[in-house]
């Protein structure tokens, strides 16, 4: 790589616990609640997709990440594709490789993926059934938090994501050794990996190797380190979410920075409606005197604005309603 990465200094607050979440436990829709409300992000355990299942798909990723960058850039594109170092077309770079697939078209079928192995159909497969589950996973989810805040019909939010139109994405992240830290050329700070931003969908679920580096950004502006825990799945709260409960629950800015002996690998399932849907702040968790803090827009218009901007921006502002003070 011959991009040279923002540095960031280590964050010097306190660790905060992480919301663990127990998704086997009906009784955990109110913890998982109080997590979206709080952080935005939580750690699901006894979640039931397999080991060897995510093991394969890891293994199938270190395999492509491995390949030499002649190979690997006969499968670049945007925005599907192999990418490294930038990220996105605004000017955002970071110390990272990535492959990013729209996982609602026949895998098969996508131009990128039978140069992606020489074992194509193990890869291909790896991807199917793990997204699968964590489509599932998701909804899941989803179903546990409509109980916990009391609405009906049960799948008024997993509906979403369970469409067959629905617009999910599926994000391999491999960040290598930075020699950069040793070489002390920053200082002795971090370098950034993935840069702070929300992600725009409604829910993103995220895996990754025994390597740490993730880090979220809490009410207060400070930031704390995520453990690493390849046995469980993170979620985060993405914007479409926040809006949906008019900002009830937070869309958690979170970034990745890198480490100089070990690499990371991540997988990163994101849950997004249909192109068409329109997404409002659901009117059951309204009050009558309760004003929607957000204009409604579809999420064919909030994807083309999100990725018009930069990682950092706040997204949501264009969409942010003007709310002005009733006069006594």
């Amino acid at each position: 790589m011959t991009i040279l990465p923002k540095p960031v200094e280590e964050p010097k607050s306190g660790f905060s616990p992480i919301p663990v979440i127990d998704i086997s436990d009906p009784e955990s829709k109110h913890a998982m609640v109080k997590a979206c409300e709080d952080f935005g992000f939580f750690k699901v355990i006894n979640h039931g997709v397999p080991s060897e299942l995510v093991s394969v798909l890891e293994h199938e990723a270190v395999e492509f990440f491995s390949l030499p960058t002649s190979d690997k850039n006969q499968v670049a594109g945007y925005p599907f594709g192999y990418g490294n170092g930038k990220i996105g077309r605004n000017g955002d770079v970071g110390w990272v490789e990535y492959l990013l697939m729209n996982v609602n078209l026949d895998i098969g079928s996508d131009p990128f993926l039978p140069a992606l192995l020489n074992n194509r159909e193990t890869i291909r497969n790896a991807v199917l059934e793990y997204t699968t589950s964590a489509r599932k996973m998701t909804c899941d989810v989803l179903e546990m938090i409509t109980d916990g805040l009391g609405i009906k019909p049960r799948n008024t939010l997993s509906k979403l994501v369970s469409d067959q139109n629905s617009d999910s994405k599926f994000r391999l992240n491999f960040y290598p050794p930075c020699p950069l830290i040793n070489e002390n050329i920053y200082g002795g700070n971090n370098v950034i990996g993935f840069g702070e931003h929300t992600d725009p969908q409604i829910l993103s679920v995220l895996r990754s190797n025994n390597t740490s580096g993730l880090q979220i950004n809490l009410t207060n502006g400070s930031w704390i380190s995520v453990p690493s825990d390849p046995s469980s799945f993170f979620f985060n709260v993405g914007d479409s979410l926040q809006v949906l409960t008019n900002g009830r629950f937070k869309s958690v800015k979170h970034r990745v920075l890198t480490n100089s002996m070990k690499s990371r690998v991540s997988m990163i399932y994101f849950a997004g409606p249909s192109l068409s849907q329109r997404i409002s702040p659901l009117t059951c968790l309204m009050n009558n005197e309760d004003e929607s803090l957000y204009e409604e827009f579809t999420w064919s218009e909030y994807k083309s604005s999100a990725y018009n901007s930069r990682l950092s921006d706040n997204r949501l502002q264009p969409f942010e309603r003007k709310l002005f003070p009733l006069n006594d």
